[in-house]
């Protein structure tokens, strides 16, 4: 008797401790999930701070500007396009209004001299509903342009359509990957990532934004093909209260050659309306540009 009773007490023994370790192991992995989830949310708030800047900067547009787009080639060749940009945002959506000159010489084979002057309204809205719509001279009407023609752009590939939008900031997925420098600058280091609604050719774009001004000093955007665009900011100035780069300049990792997007002067607070950037404007060319 007392063996049965000692073997019914060894069993007990070893059913209560088999109930602690799961409950010792549905504490554990409670802790962890919660801990997971604060550190989710404070990931999130830190994205949404960090990211104040850029998008305020953007939800605050109302600028014009003009300079020229630079191609320079594997070869040395330097190819010029001149052009002027509006900008203003309007409740719920961004307005781009780009008009580009002509060529004023190629100097290489490999580029079109018959390049016409043409106008692109770019707009941006919440939920990836963006539109493009270009215009070149003689044209009664603009066209919408397709998506796969969004990864091109006024000189190529370089500088595409949808870099004059700058979406990346308000995109679904955000992550503040670590503080670092770059030269000189302190900034964060933020990866964006687009939701299933939004429209991109950009399968991630990382964003090293000066912790001080929450500006652009250097951004890498990743193609759906792999490629990596990378972009040096260059001159950064503050006019009128807003932040701007003199220059641009963009380089295809593990390509020759390189496009400078280059400000030659702009107004910050230019005062713009709808009537701006109505049909009528895109197809209103004065001077043949």
């Amino acid at each position: 008797m007392s063996h049965l009773r000692w073997g019914r007490r060894l069993r007990l023994g070893h059913l209560r401790w088999g109930s602690r370790l799961r409950l010792g192991e549905m504490i554990i992995q409670a802790a962890l999930a919660a801990c997971l989830l604060m550190s989710m949310a404070a990931q999130a708030a830190d994205a949404h701070s960090v990211l104040a800047a850029p998008r305020q900067r953007i939800e605050s547009a109302n600028y014009r500007a003009s300079g020229h787009l630079v191609l320079v080639q594997a070869n040395g060749i330097r190819i010029s396009l001149p052009f002027t940009i509006k900008a203003r945002w309007f409740p719920g959506e961004l307005r781009v209004l780009l008009e580009t000159g002509s060529v004023s010489k190629t100097g290489s084979d490999s580029f079109d001299s018959a390049h016409l002057p043409a106008h692109i309204l770019l707009e941006m809205r919440p939920g990836g509903r963006n539109v493009v719509q270009i215009a070149h001279l003689g044209d009664a009407n603009p066209v919408i342009l397709p998506f796969d023609k969004w990864s091109d752009g006024p000189l190529g590939p370089g500088f595409s359509y949808e870099d004059f939008l700058e979406a990346q900031y308000f995109w679904e997925g955000q992550t503040v990957l670590e503080k670092t420098k770059f030269g000189a600058r302190d900034c964060n280091e933020v990866k964006s990532m687009p939701g299933a609604t939004d429209k991109t050719h950009y399968v991630e774009v990382k964003s090293w934004l000066d912790q001080d001004i929450g500006f652009p000093v250097y951004v890498e955007k990743t193609l759906n093909e792999g490629k990596v665009k990378e972009f040096t900011y260059y001159g950064l100035r503050k006019e009128g209260g807003v932040w701007s780069a003199h220059q641009i300049e963009e380089k295809t990792r593990g390509q020759a050659g390189s496009t400078l997007l280059i400000i030659d002067r702009g107004t910050p607070r230019a005062n713009l309306s709808l009537k701006d950037f109505s049909p009528a404007q895109l197809t209103h060319f004065q001077d043949g540009k």
